[in-house]
């Protein structure tokens, strides 16, 4: 028993240890991108991670500043001419709304948003932080929108300062070349941070910095709010609520997956709701359940919320240790990082698979990016949402008409009901009964899960309709839980378009084409033949 949790501590530690060294360039990155300094985002990855992992979920979600509300806090920043005052109370007001999200059923929804909309939402936020860094990259600060940043940059180009641009280009292949095995043991960002900082020190290179951090507490600071002004600026606080819910939503889908766990997602609202307002309160950037810091956490070996402790007070002896260090850190070097992280959001999985995607997905996709890239966040997922209902809406009503079929098959039944009593479940034959959609592939991914003893798992798809994007990834999801189970997989396909969809896909590779058959009873022969070699 102390054995045991001497190892769940062990691995939390680690967990710690690594997310707070991806956390620390990328909340000082994010926190020059928005405007509000480094300090305030290194500070708020410290109280958002402890005050969310004390009252969030068990899971070891790592909290603080991310890409996308970067993005939103950036914006807001420059509608609002840096008021302090007033982005206090937006913030304030956008963890108000995450509590009342989370005392009612909304956070469940996200898990129905489509695929083609996140894809080409996080495409477009990952494009929005590259183009906002080309130039401070090049010495000169940072726009606070797509469209005047690229025109901004091409007037730049004639007063480029060389010193910055030699920086940002060292930080750049840094960030790029270091080999991924190496990344595993000491993030490529940390090794630009500390190289490119001390090559800046030991030349003497004119280029702006950090400058200044602050090592102190931060105080507690309650402005005068009024009523005029919550609703004047409410809609701000919509949007970053929405950003910051859905972004640590995802992260617990992503957490739970790994860790093979099934969290509240109300519990965790509440915590990130809670830790964002006094973020605020203290002058500290608000933020979501991170994603990449997550993951480096529970691939260390964190299991528990222990980590989301330990990694804000690394954090914490970083910047007590290391603030005269942290003031040298030029903005090229942090606009380099930036690009790297901009890049790593690309959903380059989707864009391999492109050209077999469904015309359909790729019309959403492209409506998300630009209005994402162009617009608004919001607006973009928004309208996503809407155009993919309505694209699926059609899809079933071109395909709806009357079939007159046996309805159930007497001899199958008997045979799977041998089946179970005869092979004790060794032989599992599990149907995808209608349509496999962006609706349905999130809820079949979780009926998976108790297959344990089961050698032989038969999968009977009999529609004769095609797989979007999101249901070929969600059964490649499939495919890959059962296969590290040891559980081999057999595929029944009734039509020839889904074998052929699934094959452009490379999902019968991964499966083997000598086990997907057209009948059931076929399937079934060559399971029982497996078995007994």
């Amino acid at each position: 028993m102390i054995k045991t949790k001497l190892k769940v501590f062990a691995g939390d530690l680690l967990g710690g240890l690594s997310s707070a060294i991806v956390a620390l360039p990328q909340a000082l990155a994010f926190g020059v991108a928005t405007g509000f300094g480094a300090g305030a985002g290194l500070w708020g990855a410290i109280i958002l991670c402890f005050v969310a992992g004390v009252l969030g979920g068990r899971v070891p979600l790592v909290s603080g500043i991310t890409g996308p509300a970067t993005i939103v806090l950036a914006s807001v920043m420059s509608a609002l001419n840096a008021n302090m005052e007033i982005i206090i109370l937006v913030i304030v007001l956008a963890g108000i709304l995450q509590i009342i999200l989370a005392l009612t059923s909304l956070p469940t929804i996200v898990k129905y948003v489509p695929y083609p909309v996140i894809s080409g939402f996080m495409n477009g936020v990952g494009i929005i932080i590259i183009l906002m860094q080309l130039n401070p990259l090049i010495g000169h600060p940072v726009m606070s929108n797509t469209v005047l940043s690229i025109t901004e940059f091409f007037k730049n180009i004639a007063s480029v300062n060389f010193h910055a641009l030699f920086i940002g280009v060292i930080t750049l292949v840094i960030v790029f070349g270091v080999p991924k095995r190496f990344n595993k043991i000491i993030p490529s960002q940390v090794i630009a941070l500390v190289v490119c900082t001390l090559i800046s020190m030991k030349l003497g290179l004119h280029i702006e910095k950090i400058s200044e951090i602050s090592i102190s507490f931060p105080e507690l600071s309650i402005p005068n709010f009024n009523i005029r002004d919550i609703i004047t600026y409410f809609h701000y606080s919509v949007t970053l609520a929405i950003i910051l819910s859905s972004e640590s939503l995802l992260t617990l889908l992503v957490a739970d997956s790994l860790l093979k766990t099934q969290s509240s997602s109300k519990t965790v609202l509440l915590g990130q709701g809670i830790g964002n307002i006094v973020c605020s309160l203290t002058g500290s950037l608000p933020g979501s359940a991170a994603t990449m810091r997550t993951v480096a956490a529970i691939n260390a070996g964190s299991t528990t919320r222990i980590t989301a402790i330990i990694s804000p007070l690394i954090l914490l002896i970083l910047l007590f240790k290391f603030s005269g260090f942290v003031a040298e850190i030029p903005l090229a070097v942090l606009a380099g990082i930036l690009i790297k992280i901009g890049y790593d959001i690309i959903d380059v999985k989707l864009l391999k698979v492109i050209k077999y995607a469904p015309k359909d997905d790729l019309y959403i996709l492209g409506v998300v990016f630009l209005l994402t890239v162009f617009y608004n966040l919001i607006v973009a997922v928004g309208a996503g949402i809407v155009c993919a209902a309505l694209l699926y809406a059609k899809r079933t009503a071109d395909s709806a008409k009357l079939v007159h079929k046996t309805v159930y098959d007497k001899d199958i039944v008997k045979l799977e009901k041998l089946l179970d009593r005869d092979y004790k479940h060794k032989i599992r034959v599990v149907h995808i009964d209608g349509q496999f959609f962006f609706g349905s592939a999130t809820q079949l991914i979780s009926k998976f899960e108790d297959v344990w003893g089961t050698k032989y798992l038969i999968l009977d798809y009999p529609s004769d309709a095609l797989l979007d994007i999101s249901a070929i990834f969600a059964l490649e999801d499939i495919i890959i839980r059962l296969q590290s189970q040891k559980i081999n997989i057999i595929l029944v396909l009734s039509n020839k378009e889904v074998y052929k969809q699934l094959c452009e896909h490379k999902i019968l590779a991964q499966i083997g084409e000598d086990k997907v058959f057209y009948t059931e009873a076929e399937a079934i022969d060559f399971a029982k033949k497996c078995l007994r070699h």
